[in-house]
């Protein structure tokens, strides 16, 4: 942990001082193999602020969703859907660690657990911070909530934008990729059908 203190305000940091070493010496190779000069002023802190980064965007390795879920479960009789939608993901593609952005929708219907709303979101984020590829990232969440509740259905649905396409490759920038993953009542189409509807519809 480092204390970084301002004229205003400290601003505490934690990074593995072993790995940020590390990092930083493979990050100056990569800028000097791109061309760069890794000793000019704009780049003197560049390979540490990345090193720091980069762990940062795959703090998720670190963490377990299935404990985030049972710190806040609690017994409870409610037997109907509880959605938690909008989650926002920034995750990286395992392909060429470029950023993924969009919205996570998650639903569960209860059998006698529920957990907190914010821990729905906190398993979101889990698995958004590691190296990813977006249909992986909504399968684990529907398994993490799945495993750990044991509700009568989870549903979990994902739209995000792929800079991998955007920036490189065949650069469309408007595309969208959407994924899901239904289990237990969701894999009714009634059911499936009502959780569709509430994600589409704005409620305030």
């Amino acid at each position: 942990m480092a204390t970084k203190k301002t004229k205003n305000y400290a601003k505490v940091e934690e990074f593995d001082p072993k790995a940020t070493e590390e990092l930083s010496v493979h990050y100056r190779e990569v800028l000097r193999l791109i061309g760069e000069n890794p000793d000019r002023e704009g780049l003197l802190k560049t390979p540490l602020r990345v090193a720091k980064a980069i762990q940062f965007l795959t703090q998720g390795y670190a963490l377990d969703p299935k404990e985030i879920l049972n710190s806040a479960k609690f017994r409870e009789e409610y037997r109907e859907m509880v959605i938690v939608k909008d989650i926002e993901i920034y995750s990286l593609c395992e392909h060429h660690m470029v950023p993924f952005i969009g919205k996570a929708h998650v639903a569960y219907i209860p059998d006698k657990y529920i957990t907190g709303l914010s821990k729905i979101a906190r398993v979101v984020d889990i698995y958004a911070r590691r190296l990813q590829v977006q249909e992986r990232l909504t399968m684990q969440i529907k398994d993490a909530i799945n495993e750990t509740l044991r509700p009568l259905g989870v549903a979990v649905v994902i739209e995000a934008q792929h800079l991998c396409m955007a920036m490189r490759g065949v650069q469309k920038q408007n595309s969208v990729t959407t994924t899901s993953d239904f289990t237990g009542a969701f894999e009714r189409d009634k059911t499936r059908a009502e959780f569709l509807h509430l994600i589409g519809t704005r409620l305030h």
